[in-house]
Parts: C-alpha cells; sequence; structure tokens
C-alpha cells in the first residue's frame, strides 16, 4: 500500500470512528433543539389564540355579523363543552381537548378553555398548524458533515506530518535496495556465463551444478526484488503465449534447483492453450510458486505441475507439493509472512503472486494439509484464454 493510501484509508477510518462517538450527542442535541422549536411553536400558537379572543372581545352583538379570523399558517376552531365544533377551519380531528400544547401526526395545536356561554356557547378555542423538523434536521447533518470534513483533513494531515520521517526512511532504504539489486545483477549474470561455459568445455561437475543452481536461486530472489520496486512503474504488455511451452522452460529452469534435494517434477500440461498476459507477471507467478514448492518440500519427494481446461473452457494451472503444507492460509499472500522461518526467504514471493492475481482477476484456491503438502490451484479468466483447435 502506497503512503498516501495508508494515509487516505487510515485517515477515514479514524473520522467514522470520531462520528460514531459524537453520534450520542448529536441526538442529544436534536432532542434539545426540538424541544424548542416545540416551545417556540407553542408560544406562537398561544399568541394566536390570544389574538382571536381580542377579536372575540371586540365583536358587538349588535352587528349583522362576524367575521372569523383567518391566518396563512394557521387555522383554528371552537368547540362546545361536548368537543363539537361550532365553527372550525381545521379539516383534522382533535384527539385531546386537555389544555396546552399538542402534537399529532405531523401537527401541533394549542388548546385555550373559554368562560361558559361568553363566546359563542364555545368551550375550547383550538389553534393549530402543522409542525415539521426539517431545520432542525438540516442544521445537525450539516454539522455533522462538518465536523467530518475537519476531522478527516486534520487526521490526514497529522498522519502525513507523523509518517514524513518514516517516508523518508522508506525512500532511503528503497534506494539502498534499488543500488544494492543492481549491484547483484552484475556478479549473479558472470557466474552463470562463466559456470555455463566452464560445463561446456568440461565434464559434468556437481560442485559446479550446485552453485548455478544456488545462483538460479538468488536470481529468482532479484527478479523478485526488482519486481516489487518497479511494479507500479512498469509498463504491462500483454501478449500471447502458449502455456505448456513456457511452463517447460520454467520448469527446465528450476531442474537443477530441485535436484538439489533429489525432487522431481512432474508435469501434466495440455497442449493448445494460449494467455495473453505480461511475460513478467506471468513468469513471477509460475516461478514463486516452482520456487515455493521445492524449499517448503521433503527431501527425495516430488511436485507435480498441472494445466488443463475445465468444463466451462478456463484454463487451471496448479502446483502440488508434498511437504510441510500450510497452517494458515489466508495470510499466506501477506508481505513479509512467513510460517517456517528455517526455510529462509523473505516472505514476498507470494505476495507478488497475490498482487498479480487480483491485478488479472486470476482465482486462488488453497488446498492444504499440514505435514502432507499443498496445492495452489489458479483459474485465469476467460477473457485472457485463447484455445487452438
Amino acid at each position: 500500500m502506497r503512503d498516501s493510501e495508508y494515509a487516505i484509508k487510515y485517515a477515514y477510518l479514524y473520522t467514522v470512528l470520531i462520528a460514531i462517538i459524537l453520534l450520542a450527542p448529536l441526538f442529544i442535541y436534536i432532542s434539545f433543539m426540538k424541544k424548542i422549536y416545540d416551545v417556540k411553536n407553542e408560544m406562537e400558537l398561544k399568541d394566536r389564540a390570544v389574538s382571536i379572543v381580542r377579536v372575540f372581545d371586540d365583536y358587538n352583538s349588535d352587528e349583522e355579523y362576524f367575521e372569523y379570523p383567518r391566518f396563512k399558517t394557521f387555522t383554528s376552531g371552537i368547540y362546545d363543552i361536548r368537543q363539537k365544533s361550532i365553527f372550525t377551519l381545521i379539516k383534522t380531528s382533535i384527539k385531546d381537548f386537555a389544555y396546552g400544547y399538542h402534537t399529532q401526526d405531523g401537527i401541533a395545536y394549542y388548546v385555550m378553555p373559554l368562560p361558559d356561554g361568553r363566546y359563542f356557547d364555545a368551550r375550547y378555542l383550538v389553534v393549530q398548524n402543522s409542525i415539521s423538523y426539517y431545520e432542525v434536521y438540516e442544521k445537525a447533518l450539516l454539522i455533522l458533515i462538518s465536523i467530518f470534513v475537519l476531522i478527516f483533513m486534520l487526521s490526514l494531515f497529522f498522519l502525513n506530518r507523523f509518517a514524513r520521517p518514516f517516508k523518508e526512511v522508506n525512500k532511503k532504504l528503497d534506494n539502498f535496495i534499488k543500488d544494492s539489486i543492481h549491484e547483484i545483477n552484475t556478479p549473479l549474470t558472470t557466474i552463470n556465463i562463466n559456470v555455463d561455459l566452464f560445463l561446456r568445455n568440461h565434464e559434468d561437475n556437481k560442485y559446479l551444478k550446485r552453485i548455478k543452481a544456488s545462483a538460479k536461486i538468488l536470481s529468482n530472489i532479484y527478479q523478485d526484488m526488482e519486481y516489487l520496486i518497479k511494479y507500479d512503474k512498469l509498463k504491462q504488455e500483454k501478449i500471447k503465449i502458449e502455456l505448456k511451452r513456457f511452463l517447460e522452460d520454467r520448469v527446465e529452469y528450476f531442474s537443477q534447483i530441485a535436484l538439489l534435494k533429489n525432487i522431481e517434477i512432474v508435469s501434466s500440461l495440455e497442449d493448445g492453450i494460449f494467455i495473453e498476459i505480461d511475460q513478467t507477471q506471468l513468469q513471477r507467478l509460475v516461478d514463486n510458486n516452482i520456487s515455493n514448492a521445492i524449499k517448503y518440500s521433503h527431501e527425495q519427494s516430488s511436485i507435480e505441475i498441472k494445466l488443463e481446461l475445465n468444463q466451462d473452457q478456463e484454463i487451471l494451472l496448479s502446483f502440488r507439493d508434498f511437504g510441510v503444507g500450510i497452517e494458515d492460509t489466508k495470510k499466506i499472500f501477506d508481505r513479509y509472512y512467513r510460517e517456517n522461518k528455517q526455510t529462509g526467504g523473505f516472505g514476498i514471493g507470494l505476495n507478488i503472486v497475490g498482487q498479480i492475481a487480483q491485478s488479472q482477476n486470476i482465482k486462488v484456491t488453497i488446498d492444504s494439509k499440514p505435514k502432507k503438502g499443498t496445492t495452489f490451484t489458479y483459474k485465469f479468466p476467460k477473457t485472457l484464454t485463447f484455445i487452438d483447435n
């Protein structure tokens, strides 16, 4: 994971955690603001009720008719002692005529008792309006978003600040590894060339063969390190590759390494199967599986490599060993993870394989039994597959 992705990921997680913690006080804030809103609305309804009573008081019974007061945002009505309407503009039924402020089904109403027989034989005056907490929720959401953005920006800023020394150390380490890899490549190439030249002109020498095999092991580690450093900068060039021939070449390459432990590599490869993929990625996937199979196999055992098509014409490539097995298959693709540190290695080979499988949508299945062996099976998507009929 890149440093920027790491900072964004943990800034987001930290922000979500803080937001969850703030939900409790935010809920209290919303409840408090709703109560304030209800108090304010109650005062407005009460004022309207008082203004209506004043109109009643100003009415002269000698006048020909009485014009009932109307409002744009409020409705009202007068009811007798049996709670039957005498005159009302309210369209909903009033359930509770107890004195004071009430809310029901998105409306609010205020009930004011009237003196008996004074205002058109009315006993109750009810003033009503619709109630909505939209503004309360809108403000709460705005506050939450503002806090979320502020915490996220601050978290990102401080994470980047705290990570700066580690970035500098990692940068120096990367530069050191790059320089080291470059320096390692030259003597490795020299060793391989000179061993090959010597073996051409002289009889087989078991010691030189061991040197050659060890140089190949170092070369595989070198290629993993180089890929790990440059993979995000490498331009993928997909080409059509015949898998059987490619696998045979890689088996031949690792045969000398396998002989160091008297391991036999047995291949069962179908003809006419082609795949369109970057050759470097395919080589890292295959090489690391064969290398690991040799590394974790018992001496004088065998490794089985199988290439076939399933019923859906999908490519299945499997590597089976009869070695120590894997106890935790979920962690096997984690970088630097090693179950058995006595066998050596850096724990980056299968991490590279996992990255390649994920980038190419290759499904990986691991069947492993401790002390009995492991089978890695790779199912390639049809988009990469070509069959020669």
